[in-house]
């Protein structure tokens, strides 16, 4: 082993190094093991070449970000005086720089998910370190989930060890050694003190969320950067949460490149300018980064940290299928992290770009990425492992729930899981390509209707959609890369292209099949050159058509149809309305294919962030299992519609009338209208009125199993009462023609039908002869109006509904206005009428006032005049 030895040949002296013996003892007695150390101690280039030391085979490192492992790759080469692919070599998606004296590996942990799918043996490989697990990434999750069940089940010689920068590490060692848990080595921290400087705007700022971070803190975080220069030297390192916001304040920078060097340092870059904002320059720098520079990354001669307080991260709409990334307050824990950088060589100084009441609001640590992510690419990989719910892994948390169901719904859509959450053939195909099954799918199903070469390009392009630059033409992004306008972007997206070409089956063609006629699109023709967006291949599809099949391939649910010609409001198959920005090039094409959309909370339409143009033709191929043809029958639009609608998910494409809609369905459609509507559709003649009234005095006095004619009873009972009218009409004008008496006395049984008149009659006969109709308008109480002469020698008010209830007199004057109201007319006689007789006897002296009207003769006639 001496002659493969590693550490031996470093000096570097690091806070690590101490606790390295430690760490040995406890993989050589446990074979697995957690290492806590924060940033700056050299966990990640030390405790690599000391287990190298010790094993027997590749030392492989899993690293979250492609950066920081081609970083910690450098770094591990430089101090054993060697170039990056020697004892010291790395491979990340794309790219791999290793030899045959290769004794440590850093890899993404993507990377590592994929050796351990193609052989979780892993041949050849001594040692697994899992570097920064506190960052809870999808894949950093997986990485250590299945390397635990590899070394479990499959190689128990193979050393394990997690690192984190936090030391809240009970959940990994309990992970890591199953029964019993693994153990904890820590490394003392290497951090010089850090002075905070609490450095908030002047004003409110809007608070973050799924768009643009709010130009004011910008300015202001470009004015601390400045301010920073002025108070403090060494190198300024600023944490901003995207490559736009970096653009932006580097931007408002500008003026000071003459003295201070500029250095973005984000995932979209080129090795090479990651490179350079990591290494010393000859002036004084201030690089702008990411969270990716939080940890894993040395920074070198940085003394202060200026801090925005955001970072970026995804989340999805479950309901809708909109992924997003979202601007979010920064964690305490990231928050701590972040100044440490500052701290790492010397003193240093931190300013927050916040207040320290905000400080004490913000969350502790930041959620794991299973918790808030989209899970369908995570659920293959379950699938894939031969764990489709995951249950038995050593998953640091339970996905949820709702989330692995919309996941695995979707892999069921794409034919990669069977019902039972088991990955099929077509399944392996597609994780195989090493991107979302989404894409992965549109990639397998596109190249041979496209061509294998705008496939990949297209699809290299949804993977890095931020490699398109600005707008939201999809094509227009294409097209820029092709002719490479921006080197370092194309280069990315042109080894992404490379990598996923490779992954289509052998015999894919460069080009689409010939013959393949199809309509261009509107925009088609735009450009003229075979660089433009419009350039037609082989298969017949101009670039447009070919990058919207692409894109309606990978996310159906987004290929979307304009609302009104020319505008720019559109909805979705999904059933999502969305919106151009304004302004938009794309504004008026009658169909989209939309790449990337996100909607905030309680916005009515999500925003269309990236699209390209399609017709109608292309997105019936891309959605075709969401295309139906159906035959509705329903109540719409105040009436009944029967027709048959040809629909793309929720956008209907053509629809034509039905001229003999099923019976049953009318009859539906009819009750679903006077639901909506009311029974006002209804034609409620005096005489249906009353007979309802009557009805519901009985309910109220007798109970069941009289009828309850209220609306809701009414809707609910509607089949029985208007069946034969609902089965015989058509349309709304139908309704208006039922005879409404005729049919609610079906809802009588007939012992009631028979009593009705007698408990509830429609009139009573009157001491005078007449016979007066009852007015059953209040239930509880029946009303009579009569002229009071015409109750003379009556003692007592008439009692109805069986004797239950009396009825309610409205004692008329002789012109028909009330003058007393009365269920007692025993006491009225004694006590009310002589009132009433003194008041009106003068006023109407040609009608009978008796002083006792118990024993005087009732009329309806006023006497003669005289001549």
């Amino acid at each position: 082993m001496r002659d493969w030895a590693v550490l031996s040949d470093v000096t570097l002296d690091l806070p690590v190094r101490p606790v390295l013996p430690a760490l040995i003892a406890a993989l050589d007695a446990a074979g697995a093991g957690v290492l806590v150390a924060p940033p700056g101690t050299g966990k990640t280039t030390l405790a690599p070449l000391a287990v190298a030391d010790r094993v027997t085979g590749r030392v492989v490192i899993a690293q979250p970000r492609r950066v920081a492992a081609r970083a910690a790759a450098r770094r591990m080469a430089e101090l054993l005086g060697e170039r990056v692919g020697e004892r010291v070599g790395y491979a990340v998606r794309g790219e791999r720089r290793v030899g045959p004296t290769t004794r440590v590996e850093v890899v993404t942990t993507g990377l590592l998910v994929r050796r351990l799918h193609h052989d979780p043996e892993l041949p050849g490989t001594g040692a697994v370190l899992l570097d920064e697990v506190h960052e809870r990434q999808l894949d950093a999750d997986l990485a250590l989930a299945f390397t635990v069940e590899a070394r479990a089940t499959l190689r128990p010689d193979l050393w394990l060890l997690a690192m984190s920068a936090t030391p809240d590490t009970d959940r990994f060692a309990a992970l890591l050694g199953g029964s019993t848990p693994a153990p904890v080595v820590r490394a003392d921290s290497a951090l010089h003190p850090v002075r905070r400087i609490w450095a908030p705007p002047a004003r409110p700022i809007a608070p973050p969320g799924a768009g643009p971070v709010d130009r004011a803190l910008l300015d202001h975080v470009a004015a601390t950067v400045r301010r920073a220069l002025r108070e403090h030297d060494g190198d300024v390192l600023v944490f901003l949460p995207g490559a736009g916001e970096i653009a932006a304040v580097t931007g408002r920078l500008a003026d000071l490149r003459d003295t201070v060097a500029l250095l973005p340092l984000h995932g979209r870059q080129r090795g090479t300018e990651q490179d350079a904002a990591l290494r010393p320059a000859d002036r004084r720098r201030v690089v702008l980064a990411t969270a990716l520079a939080e940890t894993s990354l040395t920074v070198p001669g940085v003394r202060v940290v200026v801090d925005a307080g955001l970072s970026r991260v995804p989340r999805i709409d479950l309901a809708r299928g909109l992924g997003a990334l979202v601007t979010v307050p920064v964690s305490r824990a990231a928050a701590t992290q972040r100044a440490g950088r500052a701290g790492r060589e010397a003193p240093g100084y931190v300013y927050r770009c916040w207040s320290a009441a905000t400080h004490e609001r913000l969350p502790a640590r930041a959620e794991p990425e299973v918790a808030t992510a989209d899970l369908t690419g995570f659920a293959l990989e379950l699938a894939a492992w031969g764990r489709p719910d995951g249950v038995g892994l050593a998953l640091p948390d339970v996905p949820p729930a709702p989330a692995m169901t919309v996941a695995r719904d979707t892999l069921q859509t794409l034919g990669a899981v069977d019902t039972d959450g088991r990955i099929t053939p077509r399944g392996r195909a597609i994780a195989a390509a090493g991107a979302h099954p989404r894409l992965a799918r549109a990639l397998l199903d596109g190249a041979g209707r496209v061509g294998a070469d705008r496939a990949a390009e297209v699809v290299a392009l949804l993977a890095e959609e931020s490699a398109a630059g600005p707008g939201d033409d999809l094509v227009a992004g294409w097209r820029r890369l092709r002719t490479g306008v921006d080197a370092g972007a194309t280069a990315r997206w042109r080894t992404e292209v490379r990598r996923l070409r490779a992954a289509l089956p052998a015999g894919s063609p460069p080009a689409g099949r010939p013959g393949g006629s199809r309509a261009e699109g509107s925009r088609a023709d735009r450009g003229g050159g075979p660089e433009t967006g419009g350039r037609v291949g082989s298969g017949g599809l101009s670039d447009d058509l070919a990058a919207g099949l692409l894109v309606g391939l990978a996310y159906p649910e987004r290929l979307a149809r304009v609302r009104r010609p020319g505008g720019s409001a559109y909805l979705m198959t999904g059933g999502t309305a969305a919106e151009l920005a304004a302004g938009s090039g794309l504004a008026g094409s009658d169909w989209l294919a939309v790449a990337v959309a996100d909607r905030k909370p309680g916005a009515p339409s999500a925003r269309i962030r990236r699209a390209s143009p399609v017709d109608e033709a292309t997105a019936r191929e891309a959605a075709g299992p969401l295309l139906r043809t159906s035959r509705e029958v329903g109540w719409s639009d105040g009436d009944v519609v029967a027709r048959e609608v040809t629909r793309l998910g929720a956008i209907e494409l053509f629809q034509r009338r039905l001229d003999r809609p099923d019976r049953a369905e009318v009859a539906a459609a009819l009750l679903t209208g006077l639901r909506q509507e009311g029974l006002g559709l209804l034609t409620w003649t005096p005489a249906a009125r009353a007979l309802r009234e009557r009805l519901a005095f009985l309910r109220h006095h007798l109970g069941s199993p009289w009828p309850d004619v209220g609306d809701e009873a009414l809707f609910e009972a509607a089949p029985t009462w208007l069946g034969p009218e609902l089965a015989a009409g058509r349309r709304r004008a139908d309704l208006a023609r039922v005879d409404v008496t005729s049919a609610l006395r079906r809802l009588l049984p007939w012992a009631q039908a028979a009593r009705l008149d007698e408990l509830a009659p429609e009139r009573i006969e009157v001491p005078s002869g007449s016979r007066v109709r009852l007015d059953y308008t209040d239930p509880a109480a029946p009303v009579l109006a009569v002229k009071l002469q015409e109750t003379f020698g009556w003692s007592a008010a008439p009692r109805v509904g069986g004797g239950r209830a009396p009825v309610l007199l409205h004692l008329l004057s002789p012109a028909g206005r009330p003058v007393a109201v009365t269920a007692d007319l025993e006491s009225f006689w004694r006590t009310g009428y002589p009132q009433v007789r003194a008041e009106l006897r003068g006023r109407y002296p040609r009608h009978p006032w008796p002083e006792d009207p118990g024993t005087a003769t009732p009329t309806r006639h006023a006497a003669p005049r005289r001549r």
